[in-house]
């Protein structure tokens, strides 16, 4: 793993120097994202602002990969690291041909506000698809890999990336600005915190921006534990901090922890906050002129900042300077997007109708308001594609002429019929007719980023992109009961970026295929599923709900009852659960060495595929700790590895979880170990009972004590 402290502190040297020859006005003007040049010193115009969740988003056309849960369900590390170099790679070529035309706008620096490593901890959180999910191991594994292809192995950083949003924050979205998140230092540093620490101290993340929400009553970027004590102080964070959009605004109109702009502006910097997305710092003179800050303390993020751009080589220049504008949307980046959409969907239900056989099909009816709408494949914060291929398109190509395809809308996404003037519901009746015409219906609901999303910038906005509960729209739940009426075998394609109330097509449906926001050739990825090109090999990297009965109030963000780890209740379908064509199974597994609180635990896994078609696998590795009244209530995934698997063969691999995983945290936010017994789960999915009914197979247990 790269680690940039010998550059930065070179970078710091040449940026000590260069902010030493400017005037305090001049300083001031470095911290806000629209950075303003300084000509006599050949600094141009730099804006920090730039997002790459899953593809460099909001500046023209980029590859657009999955939603970032969608690539968090391919449970893959080293995926991860691709699609962050192929971002970064993009992200030189487009900063190589805008700025060699003077455009130096917004979404078109260097400094991507990605990943989001926030925890997934409530289905309704309209944000959710945005990061990894709901387990801590999953997302920082993934977010420091995706780090690492990010920025690159040096000398220089080839882009630079911002673990988001610091700290405790997912929702609500609606009281974003106003809310306090109360939580325990216990699930602060059990649940919400080992992200951002692995991207800080092992993936040397360049940039870290604080949420917009005040966390146990400070806000996030005036924070004097979260800010000072832990990131600065204990993690050792050397890199720059920015506020999120107007967040610091939010101190004296929202959180009322300051009386004005510049009393706001005062503390943000104070606390760290280097850069002000928004325009309060414009109120530094000020603040300076009552004392409030002195000009050192301008100085000293002005230099965080210009160290940025020269560890970035803007002032030197790189070898990346000399990335062509033809690395944009190649043929090599779109093929890895839409491999990795294949390796994201998530098999829930397969009676035994996929993969469809063509051979033996005349007519598909290919139904539904997702089917045909570019909106579903995207998720937020994207970019543009120069092509996009729908699931209707995806699976018209793969037929070709050999099969007849009927479409029908079916409904619109949300509202009660797709024409104004029209009676409700205007395309149930040619839905109902298209199944009676087809051999199989494939059935395309969902959600999208206007139904799901951020405050702000959802159609929802009743809910402000919160989802109110899981079901889908009114109108989709009656299409579906009324196609599946027909009596013909039906395969439902959801697209969605979060949990969602299946308990219907789960009893009525042959099949159900999760294929997530999938990106913008995310239809073929879904037909060469459906079709048996390529098995499917996802897993869910959250919990798919019954309902919402037993979960406490979106507000609370205690962990009881949520996830997989603190669950009481049955799921839906569960964390780590999905199916494939193939048959892998685990045949044994074994603690390899002597296991002590230093050690790593090491796993040696025999798995063979018993079916008859290839196909990838995630193995996946689960602890419960057997004695400390500190641990988790039920166990946390502490390993994982994918693999490809191909009919009747055997396998050995060796899977290495650290020894971390043995630790408990008590009240006072201190990681210890606290046990000598444990129990190691090691199968293709969590040890729990609703995974053994769904799956047929049980995780080999290991009894591990520590020496």
């Amino acid at each position: 793993m790269k680690n940039y402290k010998k550059e930065r502190a070179e970078a710091r040297k040449k940026a000590k120097e260069l902010v030493a020859k400017m005037t305090l006005m001049e300083k001031a003007a470095q911290l806000k994202y629209d950075a303003a040049p300084v000509q006599r010193l050949g600094v141009p115009a730099y804006n920090y602002w730039n997002e790459a969740l899953h593809g460099v988003a909001r500046a023209g056309v980029a590859t657009m990969f999955p939603q970032a849960i969608g690539m968090a369900a391919a449970f893959d590390e080293d995926i991860m690291k691709k699609v962050g170099d192929i971002i970064a790679t993009e992200g030189r070529a487009k900063y190589n041909a805008y700025s060699g035309q003077g455009d130096r706008d917004i979404y078109k620096g260097l400094t991507f506000w990605s990943p989001n490593v926030n925890i997934f901890r409530d289905p309704r959180w309209g944000r959710g698809h945005e990061t990894y999910g709901e387990d801590p191991y999953l997302t920082s594994r993934l977010g420091v890999r995706f780090v690492e292809g990010l920025q690159g192995e040096g000398p220089v950083m080839k882009a630079a990336a911002c673990a988001k949003h610091y700290a405790v924050h997912s929702g609500p979205e609606s009281l974003r600005h106003e809310f306090d998140a109360s939580v325990s230092l216990k699930e602060m540093w059990e649940t919400y915190l080992p992200a951002f620490e692995a991207l800080v101290k092992e993936a040397d993340v360049e940039a870290v921006m604080g949420a917009y929400n005040r966390t146990n009553g400070e806000p996030c970027c005036g924070h004097k534990y979260l800010m000072e004590d832990i990131l600065r102080g204990k993690w050792g964070f050397d890199g720059h901090f920015t506020s999120d959009c107007w967040a610091i605004k939010d101190f004296h109109e929202n959180h009322q922890v300051t009386k004005n702009a510049r009393e706001s502006a005062a503390l943000a910097l104070k606390r760290g906050c280097d850069v002000n997305c928004g325009n309060t710092y414009l109120h530094l003179l000020a603040a300076v002129e009552e004392g409030l800050i002195t000009e050192d303390e301008i100085t000293t993020a002005a230099e965080r900042l210009l160290t940025t751009r020269f560890l970035l080589g803007l002032f030197d220049g790189s070898e990346y300077d000399k990335i062509p504008y033809e690395a944009v949307e190649c043929k090599e980046h779109v093929d890895a997007a839409v491999d990795l959409a294949r390796k994201g969907c998530v098999l829930l239900k397969n009676d035994g109708i996929l993969p469809l056989d063509k051979t033996k099909i005349q007519t598909i009816g290919v139904i539904g308001p997702n089917a045909d709408n570019r909106g579903s494949l995207i998720g937020n914060y994207h970019g543009t594609s120069s092509r996009y291929i729908t699931a209707l398109e995806g699976i018209q190509d793969e037929v070709g002429d050999e099969v007849r395809v009927l479409y029908s809308e079916g409904c619109h996404l949300e509202k009660d019929r797709v024409e104004n003037l029209a009676w409700r519901q205007d395309r149930i009746s040619e839905a109902v007719v298209t199944a009676r015409h087809s051999d199989v219906v494939i059935l395309c609901v969902g959600l999208d980023e206007t139904l799901e999303g951020e405050e702000g910038d959802a159609g929802n906005s009743d809910a402000s992109g919160d989802k109110k509960d899981l079901h889908l729209p009114k109108v989709q739940e009656e299409l579906i009961e009324k196609v599946t009426a027909v009596g013909k075998p039906t395969i439902v394609v959801l697209m969605a970026g979060s949990s969602i109330d299946l308990k219907y097509a789960e009893e009525h449906c042959n099949g159900i295929l999760l294929a997530w926001y999938p990106g913008a050739r995310g239809g073929k990825a879904v037909a060469d599923l459906l079709f048996g090109n390529v098995s499917p090999s996802g897993k869910l990297p959250v919990t798919f709900y019954k309902d919402l009965a037993e979960l406490p109030e979106f507000t609370d963000y205690s962990m009881k009852n949520r996830t997989y780890r603190y669950m009481e209740q049955e799921p839906l379908y569960p964390f780590g659960y999905g199916l494939s064509y193939g048959d892998v199974h685990v045949l044994d597994a074994e603690v390899v060495g002597e296991t002590t609180e230093e050690t790593d635990i090491r796993v040696r896994v025999t798995v063979e595929n018993k079916g008859t078609v290839d196909t990838d696998e995630v193995i996946q590795v689960y602890i419960k700790d057997l004695e400390s009244e500190l641990a988790v209530p039920n166990y946390s995934l502490c390993g994982f590895q994918r693999l490809s698997v191909k009919a009747g063969e055997k396998q050995t691999l060796e899977l290495t979880a650290p020894n971390q995983a043995m630790s408990v945290v008590d009240e006072a936010g201190e990681r210890r170990i606290d046990s000598k017994r444990f129990m190691l789960f090691v199968g293709t999915s969590q040890p729990d009972g609703r995974s053994l009914a769904l799956t047929g197979k049980k995780p080999v247990e290991i009894l591990m004590n520590l020496a």
